[in-house]
Formats: C-alpha cells, structure tokens, sequence
C-alpha cells in the first residue's frame, strides 16, 4: 500500500511539474488581497464563499493564505458574488461578472473594515477557529492556549496534537524525538528543548505544523518541521507588549533542598515607519521545578545477584535570558535589505540527591553476600551561552520573480559538570567516592543561502542553494577520588578533546500552484553532507560522507462544500547530535554512564500521509494517516558496566516502522462555549540488533495521546479554559514508558479597554489523589532491570498580568539559535 502511494505521488509530482509548459497562460482564476482598510495589512486565513447570483448556491469556499491572497479556478460563465468573513471585520460582498471561461480576473486589494473604527474601543467576544488546514500544514493560533500564559514555546506546543512533553521534559512529534524547528521560517539545529525555552509564550503568534515537508525545506527532522511564527506591530508607529508572571508557594512539600523559585518578564517593542520596520524584545524566566525520584535496580554478574533500590530529591533550578532585535529597511520597491540579533543564555541545575540501600545475593545458595547504604548527592548543570547574527537581502524583478540572500553566523559556548559523590548517610561527610566530569564546547556555525522564485503558469517554481558548517571543539574530563583525605586524579579513560565538523552543500527545485480544484507542491532536494569527528585518543578521523536525494510531492483536491482531501511524501532524515557521537562516557549519576558512539548512521525517514479536512457551521475537522518507514533507527540504550552502574549508549538499533493516525476537531455548540479536541494513535514497531548483533531488538506496541481545551466566555471580559493532554503508555527498544498525564485551568479577566488582562494559571492540577505530572520509566535486559519513577510537582499556581500598547499580530522575524543550543 505504501509502496502503491509512493508511486501515486511520485507520478503525480511528475506531471505537476510537466504543468506549466501544459497549461501556460491559459488557466482562468479570479483572485485578489484583503487587507485592513485601517493599515494596509494583509488579513491571513480569512474565509472566502463564491456564490452564484443566478443559482443562489455555493459554487466554491476557499481560504485566504497567510498573505491574505486567495483565487478561485476552473469558473463558469456566470454572475458571481464573493462572501468574505473575518472575526472583528464587517462581513464583505463583492459582486463579479464573469462572462468568458477562459478570463483572468485580478481584482487587487479587497478592503475590509473593522466592526468598529475606533480600534482602542472595539471587544470581541466572537471565538475564532483553532485550526486552519492547508496544502503543507495546519496552523493552530497561540492566544487559544490560555494555560501557556507567561510560559515557553513548549506550553504552547503541549496543547497541539501530536505533540507530547513527557515527565522529563522530552518532546515527540508522532512519537518521534526527531523534529526540525523553524523560527518565522527559519531553520535551525539547536536542541529542541533549548531553544524552546528560549521563547516566551506570549510573544507568539501561531504554530505550523508541517508534518511532510516540502524540498524547499532543509531534509532534517523525521517526524517534519515546526514553524514558531511570533508577533509584531501591525499599527504604524510605536506598539509595546509586556507581561509579568509570579509563582506562589508550592502546595506540597516534596523534601527537597531549596523552595522552586518561579517568575518572569518579557517585553517586546516594535516600530514601523516610512521604509524602517524594527523589532526589540527581551525575556527573563526563572522556572524552578521540585520533585522526587524513586527508583529500583538490579544487575547480575558472576552469579551474583545485585539490587539497589534508591530514593530521593529529583529537582531543576532553571533560569533563561534572552535578548532579540531586528530592523528592516526598504530601499526601494524592489529592494530590502533586514539585519537581526540573538543573544541568549540559559543556565539549569539538576540535583538529584538519592538515599541508595544496595544487597548482594547469591542467586546459587541465596545467601546474602554483602550490603551497602550510601547518599548520593548529584548536581549537574548545564549552561549555554549564545551569540546569533543575520543579514538577509531580497530583490525583485520587473517579472515579478525575486531572489533572496541570506547569511547567518553563530557563536555559542555549551559547557557544564556533573558531580557525583557518594557519602556516608549516617554525617554526610565522609566522601565514599567522588567523580567530577566537565565539558567545555566552543562552537562556531555559519549558513549561507539563496533562493529565487518566479511564476510560471498555474504556479511558482523556486530554486535554491544552501551551504552550511558546524565546527565544535569539545574538551571532556573525568575527575575521580575515593575517601576524603585523596585528591582528585584525572582518568585519561574516559576523559579526551574531541572536534566535530559537519558540512552540507544542499539543492533544490520545486513547482507549486493551484489548477481547478487541485493544489500542488512537487521538488527534488539534494544534499551531499561530510561530518568528520576527531579526538585526542585516535590518529585516525572518523569520517562519514553522505550524497542523498530528496524527493518530496503534496496534493490537495477540493471536493466542494469546505471539503477538502489530500496525499504527501516526504523523505527526510535525522542527524545526531555531537553528544550521541561523543564515546567518552559521563558520570550521569551513581547508577550511570552515559556514552555516544562517533560510529552512529544517520536515520533516513520516508514519511506517506493522507487526510482530509471538513468546515462546517459551528466548527472544523482534520483527520490524517501515516506512515513513517525509518532505517538505523537511533535509540539510547542500556548494558551492564558493572555490579552497581549500567552504561546508557546512543546506537543504531536496526529498522522501525511507525503507523498512525491524528485528528482535530473545533467545535462551538453553543454560545461563548467552544470545545478542541486532538488526538493521535500509532503503532511503533522496532526490529533489530544492538552491541554487533549480541541482543535482539523486536519491540512493538500502540500508544494514545490526546490534547484538549474547553473555553467558555463568562462574560465579555471574563473566560474560563480546562486543559488535558494524555499520554499513554509506550514501548521502548527495551522496556515501556507509563502513562502520563496533564490537566490544567485558568481564568482571565481583560481590564481597561482590552489593554490589560490578569490571569490565573493552576498548572498540573491534582485533583484528590490523581497521579499527575508523574511517569514510570522502565527498561531491562538479559542480565539487568531497571524501573524509576519520576514524580514532578504538582499544584502550581501562577499569577500573569499582560499589557498591551497598539495591538500585534504580525511576525517578527527575530533571529534564533542556529547551531549552538542543539548540544545544550
């Protein structure tokens, strides 16, 4: 069946690219902008009917794009009126005579006027949709998400189906790990979870989900791409938001060192004047989060049976820092010129200070044969600081077709530690064994880029070029001492200086456009990659090139009243990160090292989908299927080092296939009622080898999640929202993961015309003795088990107050992490 799709999308990409030179000039359309009749701006995602005058029927809905164009084709002879529906803009008619087939009708800007002209006084109270759907994406707006209020990017992304943020701060998309984030279309190679803590939630506008890319795109990330697309001033002149947060005190005591410590601030300032567009924002966030840790382990070496059960602090003191600037100038109408900065710095602390109580047991006579009690007190942090820059130049032709420049260069340093001491529970003092591991990472990455468009027939065909370098020097060492009178000594075993550099020259062609009721985008992409790995230890580099292509086909059809059906392919691929390479093992904690391999391939990801979409009166439905077939799946996993420590290795696990199916569904049944419901069901199976074929891999399973809200307006200036998001239990390559689970409320009060709005948030809501925001993780082996609660605080109340000056709700192409905060 796959096979059979593949096959049908690749044809079809081939006589969509042949469609041009087919159908020329001669397609006939009616199109046009809506724009703001206040500002000139264009009105992205508003609703289009084309009715017929004689018939007086729906001929066509359509939905504008996120420039606000829109176009309706394959026409007949006949006296037309366009319905246009936006939430605050009086509803517009434009009547269209339409009396030849084959006419091109461009009717330029279509101008829409808000309910009210005096902007400073309008409220609405209408609910907007959730969910846009189109060609290569849905787009979900941010402001629907109140429960993220003076949050990160990952608050807002928790509510999106299909994504999951599991009890250790890990993201999937569909059950991957592996996903391409993008910053106003920007693409970077940071850590996820960095570079998402690195964003206020407040400053963002809407999240695409791109789940089968395109070729445009760069090919990284298995399981697609995520747009974070934030705010700017609309308004000519100066526009200011601002919100504060503060945390209450914790609810519940969980034994631990110190209090959480939680507030925050961000502001963003945008002007716009003449030819000058300029964008300022600075964000602090101190997020502090208790929690405990209970864990069981047992190994068995020598017939000697080991158990050591543990029991402990498990908490993150977390700070971030971030600072963003951009300005754009147009020097002329067919010249622009933008320059932007990042700087960043995030600092986290884990303590996990553990009780351990560890019995040896002969498994012949099963005698005892020895026992151990020991404090292990573990602190580990993890600091980045990061330096971003970009230059961006763009002209346009008098054809129309424009071609675009881009620079970005970064300068980042990743470093950190982790202690690890073992003492003696009965004073603390005395100092059983110490391990001290530090890790210095200067980085230095640049990406240069160019791109041009040009309209051709039913579409627009795009090329481009893209050269990008990563070059990072590591230097690992491992520090160790037993008893309190001994010094430190280094252990030249695992300790060495390592270098990485990956470069990649990428190609690309793509054809996309619209004939009748058929939507297109078909590309080829080609990149030729060389990572090249080097350490102190070894005369000889480890070397990997690369020479790949990828292909890449979307079609969506248009089958008549606001339903829509549509099939993708999309080959992409996932490249590790410069810890999975790293051999040389680190002191994670008492019971574990942790090592990569610069031996790891690439995992290379064909995905296939197919979905549908429906718009109704009182709401919207999206329903998708697919399939993702990977090769050298990546998994971390676990082996026995010795009595008391198991060794956690990144490797190649053989091959997986993930089946699945995702939903979304709005609803407003009611007045000031609205209900989303997400939801996504797969099937991961994994088979395969790990350690040279000495333990076999044959893992299967299904698992659920499921994001909804419920918002209901109270009155005018006072709404209520109810979160859940569900994860369900999941299998590993050598284990399963429990369920997990998020409930969340809030309720906002807008105050002083709308400029003003105060919250409250009560994340992860333990309602009577339900197990919240808690996961058990479980692995095992022919010779080890090993199961470990998590259990992250719960009750956390938080106070935010928002200000808003001139509304905003434009992007602001501020720039991001490019490279750096990826090894975070």
């Amino acid at each position: 069946m796959m096979l059979l799709l593949q096959r049908l999308c690749f044809s079809i990409g081939v006589c969509l690219l042949l469609s041009p030179v087919l159908y020329s000039q001669t397609v006939p359309f009616i199109k046009g902008t809506l724009v703001d009749s206040l500002t000139a701006e264009p009105l992205a995602f508003a609703a289009l009917r084309l009715e017929s005058k004689t018939k007086s029927n729906v001929v066509k809905g359509e939905v504008a794009d996120e420039k606000g164009s829109f176009q309706f084709v394959g026409l007949k002879d006949d006296k037309y009126v366009i319905r246009v529906e936006y939430v605050g803009y009086k509803t517009k008619y434009v009547e269209v005579s339409y009396d030849n087939a084959r006419q091109r009708l461009d009717l330029g800007a279509i101008v829409l006027s808000p309910v009210s002209q005096d902007l400073e006084t309008v409220t609405v109270t209408g609910l907007k949709p959730n969910v846009v759907t189109t060609l290569e994406k849905q787009v979900f707006r941010a402001e629907q998400f109140e429960v993220a209020k003076g949050g990160t990017a990952t608050d807002v992304l928790k509510n999106i189906p299909s994504v999951m943020v599991n009890a250790e701060g890990e993201i999937t998309v569909r059950g991957s790990k592996g996903f391409l984030i993008l910053i106003n279309g920007k693409p970077t190679q940071v850590d996820i979870a960095t570079i998402l803590a690195q964003i206020p939630a407040n400053t963002i506008e809407k999240i695409e989900m791109i789940t089968a890319p395109s070729a445009k795109y760069d090919a990284d990330g298995k399981a697609g791409i995520i747009n974070i697309v934030t705010k700017k001033g609309t308004n000519d002149g100066f526009s200011l938001t601002s919100n504060v947060q503060y945390g209450l005190p914790r609810i519940r005591e969980y034994a631990n060192a110190t209090e959480p410590q939680r507030y925050g601030a961000d502001a963003s300032i945008n002007y716009r004047k003449g030819k000058w567009d300029a964008a300022f924002s600075v964000n602090y966030l101190k997020n502090d989060i208790a929690g405990r840790r209970e864990g069981e382990v047992s190994t068995t070496l020598n017939n000697v049976l080991t158990q050591f059960p543990s029991d402990g602090e498990r908490s993150f003191n977390r700070q971030n820092y971030g600072l963003r600037a951009s300005a754009t100038y147009t020097i002329s109408p067919s010249d622009e010129i933008s320059a932007g900065l990042y700087w960043g710095k995030r600092d986290q602390y884990r303590t996990a200070d553990i009780y351990y109580n560890n019995t040896k047991t002969n498994v012949l006579t099963q005698r005892l044969v020895g026992r151990a009690e020991y404090f292990n007190a573990n602190l580990v942090l993890k600091s980045g600081a990061f330096k971003v820059y970009n230059l961006d130049y763009t002209h346009k032709f008098k054809n129309a077709s424009t071609i675009t420049f881009s620079g970005l260069y970064e300068d980042a340093t990743v470093d950190g530690y982790t202690k690890n001491r073992n003492l003696n529970p009965k004073n603390f003092r005395d100092t059983l064994q110490y391990t001290l591991n530090t890790g210095n990472n200067p980085l230095k990455a640049l990406r240069l880029k160019a791109d041009y468009e040009k309209q051709i027939g039913i579409g627009k065909l795009s090329v481009g070029y893209q050269f990008r370098r990563q070059q990072q020097d590591g230097v690992f060492a491992y520090w160790e001492k037993s008893g309190n009178n001994t010094p430190l000594m280094l252990n030249p075993a695992f300790s060495a200086q390592v270098a990485v550099r990956n470069q990649i020259h990428g190609w690309y062609t793509q054809y996309a456009g619209r004939y009748r009721k058929i939507e297109f985008s078909s590309g080829l992409r080609y990149e030729n990659a060389l990572r090249e790995f080097v350490d102190s230890r070894s005369s000889t580099p480890n070397v990997l090139k690369l020479s790949n292509l990828f292909p890449s086909a979307n079609v969506l059809y248009d089958l008549g009243k606001e339903l829509k059906i549509k099939v993708a392919y999309s080959r992409r691929v996932q490249r590790s990160t410069n810890n999975e390479l790293n051999p040389y093992p680190e002191r994670e904690h008492s019971e574990t090292l942790e090592q990569g391999d610069p031996n790891i391939r690439p995992e290379f990801i064909g995905i296939y989908e197919a979905g549908v979409t429906k718009d109704f009166k009182k709401g919207a439905f999206y329903w998708n299927v697919y399939r993702q077939q990977i090769t050298d799946i990546v998994n971390r996993v676990n082996s026995v080092y010795n009595d008391t420590i198991l060794n956690r290795i990144y490797t190649n696990a053989g091959k997986a296939r993930l089946m699945g199916s995702e939903f979304g569904l709005t609803l407003a049944p009611v007045k000031k009622l609205k209900l989303f419901l997400g939801g996504n069901l797969y099937q991961l199976k994994i088979n395969g080898a790990l350690f040279d074929n000495t333990v076999a891999v044959n893992s299967r399973g299904w698992v659920y999640s499921i994001n909804s809200n419920l918002t209901y307006q109270i009155t005018p200036s006072l709404s209520t929202q109810f979160t859940v998001l569900y994860l369900s239990a999941r299998n590993t390559a050598q284990g399963e993961d429990s369920r997990f689970y998020q409930p969340n409320f809030s309720l906002k009060k807008a105050l002083w015309k709308n400029r003003v709005s105060v919250s409250m948030l009560w994340q992860n809501a333990a309602l009577g003795a339900m197990k919240v925001n808690e996961q058990r993780i479980t692995t095992r082996g022919s010779n080890f088990y090993t199961t470990t609660n998590y259990v992250q605080e719960r009750n956390i109340f938080l106070l935010n107050l928002s200000y808003n000056f001139n509304k905003t709700d434009r992007k602001a192409k501020l720039p991001s992490s490019e490279f750096g905060e990826r090894e975070f």
